[in-house]
């Protein structure tokens, strides 16, 4: 099974990142026109508390939920927000909400939560939440995402880093960047019983890291539940009465979670890319790696078109040729830039990160033709890029986090018989992702090692009391399928818009069709067309 540790199933929504890529090395977000400050908010004059500022034990401070509920942001300078080794856009503004680490305990650990505002050009009506994904995506950058819609004239675009991730303090750390390329290095193919041994042990030493170098109460709040009370409180900061929200990808989740919990205090929700609250983890996984195998082969037939494609000119030839080319690379990483090489896991990272939008498609290419020359610059690119690794050498928290979320999130596969089974499924389900060496049997992952108690409580939502919302689901998703954007639309009553594309996620991604559909719910309220299909 590919992703032995469970820690990269889900990736920050590429629809949201909107890249714009010459050279895959030059990675980056567009900079968008400057937005001016109107409505009823003045332009800020002092800066929010630093990024590494928490209350003291004797500093004046929230205690119970009421004080939290009293807080209001303070706007100022993004300056040190950025946890990507990127800057974040100029016409931003950020500041800091504080909430407690354990809703049990509001008089306990606090966390400081980091979010970012594009303010609406026009007359506000409000605010408007996003979230990108991951789980573990920073979504500070997202704040920009409906630029040039009705959407960013009516409403101030709200990003956050939710607890534990990217700005918000504090954040979940495991890895060294050292231990981290370490294991970017080690392809963990081998299906023996003691390969498998040596897997589980290495899995259980990245949680027992985990254990060893994070407070065990952010540990246990990371889950899902606790970032939409979060959610909550940075809506009562805002000064909204109730939540307009954005969510895509693993950010479906929060806002389902926060309808279940505060179904009277939504005003809109537009989930994109969605997760089923239902499934079978180890089903969606399967129905991921299928998603996966879809887009792979439509990549090939765009590719065959070409005559300089590194799979061949026959399709139907390509996952054969895929592999021959990557197969090499177990235990024989070849040279890339900056002395530097591609191991097997870089390589199969960096081609389900291209797999996630069109707009990689062309240096994927590149890279496979590169790969065929024996160097792996390219790949090891998209596959930097996915992992969040920054030019000098170091990483963001997001692998890290997706873990700790992941993990109290979660049920929990503790049988290895059924491991074994999901690998099966899963290689026959995604077979350009099958190295050949399967043999029944797979290691538990990190989770099941894991040192704080699962919170998972998964089933169909039963939500009473909550206005129309909007799902938004994409034929051949590669992450998240179209059927579990069908199942969340039926379970939450909401409009089910329909993108016939094989990307992940659509919203404001320039297709019209959705994007005012779209901006006409969360501007006017305007419930879709049942059955709206866009091409």
């Amino acid at each position: 099974m590919v992703l032995p540790r469970g820690r990269r199933r889900f990736l920050p929504s590429v629809a949201v990142v909107l890249l714009t890529v010459t050279s895959i090395a030059g990675c980056a977000t567009p900079s968008d026109p400057a937005s001016g400050v109107t409505g009823t908010e003045s332009a800020p004059t002092a800066a929010p508390p630093g990024p590494d500022v928490l209350p003291g034990p004797d500093d004046a401070r929230p205690r119970t939920l009421v004080e939290f509920e009293a807080q209001r942001v303070q706007w100022g300078s993004c300056d040190g927000f950025a946890t990507d080794g990127s800057a974040l856009d100029t016409a931003l503004q950020c500041g800091r909400v504080l909430v407690p680490l354990d809703y049990g305990d509001p008089a306990g650990p606090l966390a400081s939560l980091a979010l970012s505002r594009s303010p609406a050009s026009g007359p506000a009506i409000g605010s408007m939440l996003v979230n990108p994904g991951g789980p573990g995506a920073s979504g500070l950058s997202t704040a920009t995402v409906a630029r040039g819609t009705a959407v960013a004239d009516r409403l101030d675009v709200i990003g956050f880093d939710p607890r534990g991730i990217g700005a918000s303090v504090p954040a979940v750390r495991c890895d060294t960047a050292a231990e981290f390329d370490a294991e970017r290095a080690d392809d963990d193919v081998d299906t023996s019983p003691a390969g498998i041994a040596e897997t589980e042990s290495e899995n259980k030493a990245y949680a027992q890291r985990c254990a060893d170098r994070n407070d065990p109460v952010l540990l246990a709040h990371m889950s899902s539940e606790d970032v939409a009370r979060d959610m909550d409180l940075m809506r009562t900061a805002l000064g909204d009465p109730a939540l307009t929200y954005l969510g895509f990808s693993y950010g479906t989740r929060l806002g389902y979670t926060y309808a279940e919990l505060f179904p009277d205090r939504v005003r809109a929700m537009v989930l994109d890319g969605a997760l089923d609250p239902a499934a079978d983890v180890s089903a969606e996984t399967v129905a991921q790696g299928a998603g996966f195998q879809t887009v792979f082969d439509a990549f090939a037939r765009d590719c065959a078109a070409r005559s300089d494609c590194p799979l061949g000119t026959v399709p139907d030839d390509a996952v054969a040729r895929f592999r021959a080319l990557v197969d090499p690379l177990i235990g024989a990483p070849v040279p890339a830039d900056d002395d530097r090489t591609l191991s097997y896991d870089d390589a199969i990272t960096g081609v389900q990160q291209a797999l996630y939008t069109e707009q990689l498609w062309e240096p994927l290419r590149r890279g496979l033709t590169e790969l065929a020359s024996g160097r792996g610059t390219e790949l090891l690119a998209l596959a930097d890029f996915y992992n969040q690794r920054q030019p000098d050498g170091t990483y963001t928290n997001s692998n890290d986090a997706f873990t700790a979320v992941r993990c109290v999130d979660d049920p929990r596969i503790l049988d290895r018989a059924r491991t074994g089974a999901v690998d099966r499924e899963f290689r026959a389900a995604a077979p350009f992702l099958d190295d050949g060496r399967g043999a029944g049997d797979a290691p538990l992952d990190s989770c099941a090692f894991w040192p704080v108690p699962t919170r998972a409580d998964p089933g169909p939502l039963q939500i009473t009391g909550l206005p129309p919302t909007v799902v938004v689901s994409t034929t051949a998703d590669p992450a998240t399928p179209y059927e579990a954007g069908v199942a969340l639309a039926r379970q939450l009553g909401a409009a089910l818009v329909t993108f016939e594309g094989d990307q992940h996620t659509a919203s404001f991604a320039g297709v019209a069709c959705v994007d005012d559909a779209v901006t006409d719910y969360l501007v006017d309220l305007t419930v879709p067309p049942p059955g709206l299909r866009c091409p």
